[in-house]
């Protein structure tokens, strides 16, 4: 058998070598000024980035490493849902995060923060494609177990991730759902079904954001209403929640084709506050150009493409609909971050992939790479194996 090495997918590992490389260049051009205005080292945000990226790489060396098998047992998704459910009961329910602009959703592990509902990706994306894969020829006797069952418990931990508030995870994990769900294979009328739980939680969470002098609104979600609320025109309150929206769209018109130059940012000292993170698409795209910004994006898409790709030609159910749902997670991230950006949609506080700052995020895009790269591996060995039999 030939080493595991040999079938390592570089159309995957090399654009996510590039992207992360780049977006630690422009975490520390995005935020080096205010550190120095604030008497901080001017590395210590991209040195921490640096950091997570060196973890992340180790995480993909261990899944890469590891066979599939493991993520395919009804033992490891009983601990895996378990442990979801219990870090999001700890974090916003019992009120043991810490809470930041409004929202319960960081955990503190000595120097270090992580935002534990970004990881439920993880969880809703290796659930939902163990069930849907494992179970496809029991869906007409079994519809409890094989679509009720499994749609409930992921409505209630996005429900969880709501509450925390986190509108823009609640609605990528949804998102991300439907679409395994759609790319399942199950008969339409169980489809449907599960559509519908999901929708439920759905349309609960929209209500609770709409209804802002509803009694169903708590204070906590008033922030969030407020985003809604100048999506329209953010140069209607330019002073107060369209600010960075405003001053998104200066650091867009200051970049032209071909940009001011790396680290010369105007919007960045100070209009944009905490750049580094939620806009960091904006100062790219004022410092490199609109050319380069689009180079950037390319490379995001081809990397997306290629994990399609590998999902469409895979020849197990589970590996197939693991890549829809990490090209999923990765395409909705880039367009919702985009669509706030550019306000046409709310920002809700959704990285850009690969290049926002914040451990949590590059985490679990780098456990999901890793996912494909062994995904990827073993479709190629079973080929390769395939290929073999036939020789003989």
């Amino acid at each position: 058998m030939l080493h595991k090495f040999k079938f390592i997918d570089f159309k995957i590992l090399i654009p996510y070598i590039i992207l992360n490389i780049t977006g630690i260049i422009m975490i520390f051009s995005a935020s080096s000024y205010n550190l120095d205005q604030r008497g901080k080292s001017s590395i210590s945000i991209a040195s921490k980035q640096s950091f997570f990226l060196v973890i992340s790489i180790l995480l993909i060396i261990l899944i890469y490493r590891t066979k599939l098998s493991l993520y395919q047992t009804a033992i490891f998704h009983k601990i895996l849902i378990g442990t979801s459910a219990l870090i999001l009961i700890s974090t916003s329910v019992l009120g043991l995060g810490n809470t930041v602009g409004g929202a319960q959703r960081w955990i503190n592990i000595g120097p270090i923060t992580i935002q534990p509902s970004e990881f439920i990706m993880v969880t809703i994306i290796l659930y939902a494609s163990y069930i849907f894969s494992r179970k496809q020829n029991q869906i007409n006797s079994h519809f409890k177990e094989t679509v009720l069952a499994p749609s409930v418990i992921i409505g209630i931990l996005i429900l969880l991730v709501f509450t925390q508030p986190n509108v823009g995870g609640a609605t990528i994990l949804t998102l991300i759902y439907l679409i395994i769900l759609m790319a399942s294979g199950i008969p339409y009328p169980y489809m449907v079904g599960g559509f519908s739980i999901t929708l439920i939680f759905s349309f609960i969470m929209t209500q609770l954001v709409l209804f802002k002098d509803g009694w169903l609104i708590p204070n906590r979600y008033h922030h969030v209403y407020d985003r809604f609320s100048v999506v329209k025109n953010p140069f209607e309150d330019q002073l107060d929640n369209g600010f960075q929206l405003v001053n998104s769209y200066f650091a867009i018109f200051n970049g032209g084709w071909f940009g001011l130059g790396l680290g010369k940012s105007i919007q960045k000292k100070g209009f944009l506050p905490v750049a580094e993170t939620d806009f960091i698409f904006s100062v790219t795209i004022e410092e490199l150009g609109l050319i380069l910004s689009m180079i950037i994006l390319g490379i995001l898409l081809f990397l997306i493409l290629r994990i399609f790709a590998i999902g469409i030609k895979a020849q197990s159910s589970f590996n197939s609909l693991v890549c829809i749902g990490v090209g999923s997670a990765i395409l909705i991230q880039v367009f919702i971050n985009l669509g706030g950006i550019l306000s046409l949609i709310p920002m809700t506080g959704v990285p850009f992939p690969f290049m926002s700052y914040g451990g949590s995020n590059l985490l679990t895009l780098s456990v999901m790479i890793g996912f494909i790269l062994n995904i990827s591996a073993d479709e190629k060995r079973r080929r390769v194996y395939e290929m073999a039999l036939q020789l003989v």
